[in-house]
C-alpha cells in the first residue's frame, strides 16, 4: 500500500511551471504582500466572529462556513513548504504570521464572549464545544490525512480547488475560538483541551505536508543545506510523537469514562429492578456517582447500590442519590 501511495505521489510531482503560482499563493512577499496581509487579517477576523457565534449557538453549518473562509491554512502550509525547501527566513516569517493569527483569534473570541452569560455557552452540553475540548488519537490521524491532502492539492494546479474541502476536514479557527471563549469564562481545562486540538492540527499539517511536498519534488529546489531541513523536521516529528502520547492518554480516559458510565447505568437499573422509578440522569466522577431518580414508592436500600457500584467500578465511590417523588393519583372508574 505504501509503495503504491509513494509511486502515485512521485508520478504527480510538482509542475515546475506551476511553481511560481504556488509560490505566490503561499508566501506573503513582494509588492503585493501588504494588500494580501490586510485581506488575510480581515478574513481571519470575520471567520473568528462567525465561528465564535456559530459555536455558541451550536450551529454546525455556521462553523463550517467559518472554516471555509478562514485563511489560516495558507501560512501553515507555507511553513511546511518553506521547511521542505530549507528556506529558514521564509519559514520564520510564516510561523510568526501563524503565531500572530493564533493570538488574534483567541483574543477576539474572548472579547466577543465576555458580555455573554456563561449559561448561554452550554460548556457541558454544546456539541460544538465538547467535541473540541477532549481531542483523541483520531484527531491526529485526521489532521495528518488532511495535511497530506492540503499539500497535494497545493502542488497540483488541476486539483487546487479541493482546498476548501480540506479546510472543512481540519479544524483550525473553531478550536481557537473555543480556547478564547473558555479563557473568558475561566474554563481552564476546556481552554487547554481546545488549544491541544489546534496544536495537533498545526503540527500534523507541518509533518504530513512536508512529507508530501518532499515526495512531490519540492525538496529538489532546496535553498539551504539539508541539515537545516533535517533538524526542523526532527523537531516536528518529535512534537508529533509527544502529541500522540498525550492524545492516547486522553483517548484512554474518555473510553474509561464511557465504560464507567455504561456500567453504572446497568448497575442502577439492576438495583431498581421492580421499583417504579425512571432514571433521568447518571453522572460518574472519580470519587462519586450522582443518580437522579423520578417515581413513586419504596426504593431498595441505598447502601446496597453504593456497594454494587464500588464493586463494578473497581474503586470506592460515594453515591449522591437525588429522588424526585411523583404523586400517583387514582381516577375513579366511570
Amino acid at each position: 500500500m505504501w509503495e503504491t501511495l509513494k509511486q502515485g505521489l512521485m508520478d504527480n510531482r510538482i509542475d515546475l511551471a506551476f511553481l511560481p503560482e504556488m509560490d505566490s499563493q503561499l508566501f506573503y512577499e513582494g509588492s503585493a504582500a501588504p494588500k494580501r496581509l490586510v485581506q488575510f487579517a480581515v478574513l481571519l477576523a470575520l471567520a473568528t466572529v462567525i465561528a465564535t457565534f456559530g459555536v455558541i449557538s451550536s450551529s454546525t453549518a455556521t462553523v463550517i462556513g467559518a472554516m471555509i473562509i478562514s485563511p489560516l491554512m495558507t501560512p501553515i502550509m507555507a511553513s511546511s513548504a518553506a521547511l521542505t525547501m530549507g528556506a529558514g527566513e521564509r519559514a520564520a516569517r510564516s510561523l510568526v504570521l501563524v503565531a500572530l493569527a493564533v493570538a488574534g483569534v483567541i483574543a477576539l473570541a474572548a472579547l466577543l464572549s465576555l458580555p455573554i452569560p456563561t449559561v448561554a455557552f452550554g460548556f457541558d452540553t454544546n456539541s460544538e464545544i465538547t467535541s473540541r475540548v477532549s481531542p483523541g488519537l483520531a484527531a491526529l490521524l485526521v489532521a495528518l490525512a488532511s495535511g497530506a491532502a492540503g499539500a497535494f492539492a497545493t502542488m497540483r494546479a488541476d486539483i487546487s480547488n479541493s482546498l476548501p474541502g480540506v479546510a472543512i476536514a481540519i479544524s483550525l479557527v473553531p478550536p481557537l475560538c473555543v480556547t478564547g471563549m473558555s479563557l473568558a469564562k475561566g474554563r481552564w481545562n476546556d481552554a487547554s483541551g481546545s488549544l491541544l486540538l489546534f496544536t495537533t492540527n498545526f503540527v500534523a499539517i507541518l509533518l504530513a505536508g512536508g512529507l508530501v511536498f518532499t515526495l512531490g519534488g519540492l525538496a529538489r529546489i532546496a535553498i539551504s543545506d539539508t541539515r537545516t531541513r533535517r533538524r526542523a523536521f526532527l523537531v516536528v516529528i518529535g512534537s508529533t510523537l509527544l502529541l500522540a502520547v498525550l492524545l492516547t492518554a486522553t483517548t484512554v480516559t474518555v473510553v474509561k469514562s464511557a465504560s464507567d458510565l455504561a456500567n453504572a447505568q446497568i448497575t442502577v437499573r439492576q438495583w431498581l429492578s421492580g421499583a417504579q422509578y425512571s432514571i433521568p440522569q447518571i453522572s460518574v466522577n472519580p470519587s462519586n456517582v450522582t443518580v437522579t431518580l423520578a417515581g413513586a414508592g419504596d426504593l431498595p436500600p441505598p447502601g446496597q447500590l453504593a456497594t454494587q457500584l464500588s464493586r463494578v467500578l473497581g474503586r470506592p465511590v460515594i453515591v449522591d442519590l437525588k429522588v424526585v417523588r411523583e404523586q400517583i393519583t387514582s381516577v375513579p372508574a366511570p
